[in-house]
This record gives structure tokens, sequence and C-alpha cells, in this order.
């Protein structure tokens, strides 16, 4: 079972280093980074609107825990979104080039 972890972060820097230091880990095989994205989410009581660049990686499905905790410790959000999208289906090819860049 495969899974892609949605992350938001505070720009493309930091999405390029969270993704680098997963790689580095080996515990994603793969990261794509969206550049820009508007948000607008309640915090601490406040409506806030921001601008964020989105992370989205590929793993196992059983890394996942180890690469959300992961994403916690480097992360400069207080509280970082780190979401779990499980792949139910997928090119057979893709899926095998996946688990074994994760080897």
């Amino acid at each position: 079972m495969y899974s892609i972890i949605y992350i938001t972060t505070s720009g493309v820097e930091e999405a390029r280093k969270i993704a680098k230091t997963l790689l580095e880990d080996k515990i994603v095989a793969c990261a794509n980074i969206i550049p820009v994205m508007e948000s607008i989410y309640w915090w601490e009581g406040n409506l806030e609107e921001d601008t964020e660049s989105v992370l989205l990686v590929k793993t196992r499905s059983e890394l996942v825990d180890k690469v959300i905790d992961r994403v916690k410790e480097i992360h400069t959000y207080q509280t970082p979104c780190a979401l779990e999208i499980q792949i139910k289906k997928g090119s057979d090819d893709y899926l095998n080039w996946l688990e074994n860049a994760l080897k």
C-alpha cells in the first residue's frame, strides 16, 4: 500500500528543504512542489490569509508516521499540515518504481 502526504509550507525554499531531507532519509521516493497556493484559514481565533507552497511526497503507507514525525521536526510552522492520502490504484510501472526507489 502506498500513500501521498500533502504538506503545506511557508514557500518554495522550505518545501525544497523538507523534500530533500525526506529523500535523503530514504523515507519518500518522490516529491512534487506546487510553488504558490492561496490559503484562508482560522488560526488562534483569527481568519488568516496567506500564500504558501504545497509539497506532495509519495511513500509506502507503513512509512507515513515516520514522514510526518520528520516533517514536524524540521518544519517552521508550529502546527504543520501533513495529511496522508492513500493510493488505492495506480500505474503498475509507477508503483514498481516507487517500491524500488524506497529500497
